[in-house]
This record gives structure tokens, sequence and C-alpha cells, in this order.
């Protein structure tokens, strides 16, 4: 799943690889999903993008926003992005294919769920991407201590770790993926209540989240996801289900794996105490 690193990883591979490229032809919707989010009809996705020349491409949070003339095309959490060269065999099945002038060509599938969005510019009025626009990045300057601060309301007191970090957009992008090695950077277990964290415990949760992420956007995004070329992520994850029932190295506890507000947590046990 796209979370806030895999967007921004792919987001500059996609400013080297389509950037000035004009669209020859879109297919969209050939191939249902009961899940693929389109805006309007897909139908009409050609007409707005055939002959158009690829502008930059952004992260918005846990989004990918290409500009293409007029047109903008966005890429939800739940979306797969390849890009394959003229020479290259193109997947049958796919939910967009975007094909340019001289052969290469840009292809999204849908895993579980996701929005292929494509609109003119300045009509998308979606919460998200609104939320992922106004908010500051965890991987900008804007993110300072100070605004990180003002996150903890007095109504969340009761929220736990995972709730408080993963859900309502707080911090756009930063999903129940990427909140495994946060919270394991902290030492806090993602049960704990949000009440129970002194000043300086939201400090070090502070620097975990912005050092964590940042790491993880550097090094090509997490081994547990793939770049806009399908090679996994240079960043290795300590939480994740490439590490559950393996020993963490430095105080031998295996990894666990629990079921959490509709998810999955994964912890050590020994270096992330719940209380």
């Amino acid at each position: 799943m796209i979370e806030l690193p895999e967007a921004a990883v792919i987001s500059r591979q996609l400013n080297k690889s389509i950037s000035t490229k004009t669209i020859k032809r879109v297919l969209a919707a050939q191939s249902p999903h009961k899940f693929a989010w389109y805006s309007g009809d897909p139908a009409s996705y050609a007409t707005l993008l055939t002959g158009k020349t690829c502008g930059k491409a952004f992260a918005r949070g846990g989004m990918i926003e290409i500009e293409v003339g007029d047109v903008n095309l966005l890429f939800t959490d739940g979306i797969n992005l390849r890009f394959y060269q003229a020479n290259e065999e193109q997947p049958v099945k796919h939910q967009l294919l975007i094909e340019f002038k001289e052969g290469s060509a840009l292809c999204a599938t849908v895993a579980m769920y996701g929005g292929l969005w494509c609109f003119v510019r300045g009509t998308n009025d979606n919460p998200y991407y609104a939320a992922a626009n106004q908010k500051p990045s965890p991987l900008s300057e804007g993110f300072t201590s100070s605004y990180f601060a003002e996150l903890f309301q007095p109504k969340l007191e009761k929220y736990s770790l995972k709730a408080f970090l993963a859900t309502e957009q707080r911090i756009p992008g930063l999903g129940n993926g990427v909140l495994q090695d946060i919270l394991f950077a902290a030492k806090f277990h993602p049960k704990r209540k949000v009440a129970s964290l002194t000043a300086q415990d939201r400090e070090t949760l502070y620097h975990a989240v912005r050092n964590t992420l940042r790491a993880m956007a550097e090094q090509g995004c997490r081994d547990t996801e793939r770049d806009l070329y399908g090679n996994e992520g240079g960043y290795q994850t300590c939480m994740s289900k490439n590490t559950v029932g393996k020993p963490y190295p430095v105080c031998g506890s295996l990894v666990v794996k629990h079921p959490y507000m509709g998810g999955s947590i994964y912890f050590c046990p020994n270096c992330q105490k719940e209380g």
C-alpha cells in the first residue's frame, strides 16, 4: 500500500520517467474491479488525457498526483503504479493504462481498493485530498515540533497511539504500515494511550515520526513495498510481515503480530511495553 514514503519515492521517479512525455492512448476500466474508484465516467479519461503532455508529479500525503496539461491524475494508497519501457511487456489486466508516443507506458492496478481519479485542475473537493494539500508533510520543514504538539487535543487523550497517528488524517500519508516502525523507534506500544505520554514522550514521538519517515523515503521506500519500476524498497522494516516471528537482534524477543482496530500491529514485547 502506498503511504507517505512510497508516494515521495514514486513521485520523484515519475518526474524522471514520464515528465515531458506526450500521451498517445488511454485505457480506463478495461479490467473491471469492484473497488476501483474513478472520478466520473472512466470512458472520459481518454478525451481528457490523450494528446496532452505530462508535467510534474507530487506526493500528496499517501497519494500521488500528476499534472497533465489542465488535468490532474490522482492515485490513492491502494494503487500499484508501474512504468514500462517501450521494449517491456505490459500487463494484460489493469485498471488504467497510459501509453506514450515513444512506446513506454504507465500502468495502474488496484490491489484491494483504490482511487484512480482524473479531473480538471481545481475541481476535486475530496476531503482526504484537501487535507493532504493543506497540512505540512513530516518530510517538510513545516512539520515542526510545535505543529506536532498542537495535534494533541484533549478529546484525543483516550485514543491509542495507533488511532492517534494513523486515523482521521491528522498526518496525511501516515498509515498503519509505517506506523509500526515509528512506534518501535520511539519504544512505544501501539495500544498505549495518548493520555499516558509526558511532554518528553511527545517530543520523542515527534522525532520518531520525522526520522523514520525520512529514512524510508531516502532509502527508496519500505522493503514490504515496491517502487515505480517494481523494485523492492531499500528500507529494512523492523516491525512488519517480513519480521514477525523472528527475534529482534537487540533483545532477542520474537516480533509479535496482533489484530487491532481492523488491522494488524507488530511490536517487540520486550522493548515496547503497553503500560
